[in-house]
């Protein structure tokens, strides 16, 4: 498979079937956005992509998706060994389901949001994986970290130093510069799942 770059994206493809899709990128970039557009404009495409819900020790909300997990909950889990991936960002704790093992059984593209820090850990815990990293600017991350209401500015200057340390383990498969419209990264997004099913 073959894309083309446009302007402000990077792309490198290694995919194929079976494959467990890495959406990363710091805190404000609009990560959950955009597998949301992606999630809904798949919709009808059958069981071939899986948006699993993250499990998250924090209160539901509005701003992010996901199922709740007590502290409890979540070192139980791991000493079970009921979570495909876990680890711990900003204080909390987050783990994927076990389900994510059984649909890239079944050749599914699966698509997750995980920390930058946990994606040598996925390619170490399955046999395929892509890396889609989401970015924006400064001031547009900045701006939507204070919308959601939950941390002071300080906390938000330290959130964006701490994004620029965190460095992957290798090149991104595709980088999105999600500084426009939802629906224009969001396609971006889209056209990248489909293209990985088809290989």
């Amino acid at each position: 498979m073959t894309m083309e770059a446009e302007a402000g994206d990077r792309v490198r493809i290694t995919l194929g079937r079976g494959l467990f899709v890495c959406v990363v990128g710091p805190s404000g970039a609009g990560k959950d956005t955009l597998i949301d557009h992606a999630r809904r404009r798949l919709a009808g495409e059958g069981d071939r992509f899986v948006f699993p819900r993250r499990l998250v020790t924090r209160a539901a909300s509005t701003a992010e998706d996901h199922d709740v997990l007590s502290e409890e909950a979540f070192g139980a889990g791991i000493a079970g060994g009921a979570f495909s991936l876990h680890w711990r960002a900003h204080g909390l704790g987050y783990a994927l389901p076990r389900s994510v093992e059984a649909a890239l059984a079944d050749a599914a593209v699966v698509v997750c949001n995980i920390s930058r820090a946990q994606v040598a850990a996925a390619r170490a815990a399955f046999a395929r994986i892509a890396v889609v990293s989401v970015t924006a600017p400064d001031a547009v991350i900045a701006g939507r970290l204070a919308a959601r209401g939950r941390e002071s500015a300080e906390t938000i200057t330290a959130r964006l130093a701490r994004g620029k340390a965190v460095m992957p383990d290798r090149a991104p498969d595709l980088t999105i510069v999600n500084d426009g419209s939802v629906e224009a990264a969001g396609e971006k997004l889209v056209a990248f799942l489909r293209g990985a099913l088809r290989d």
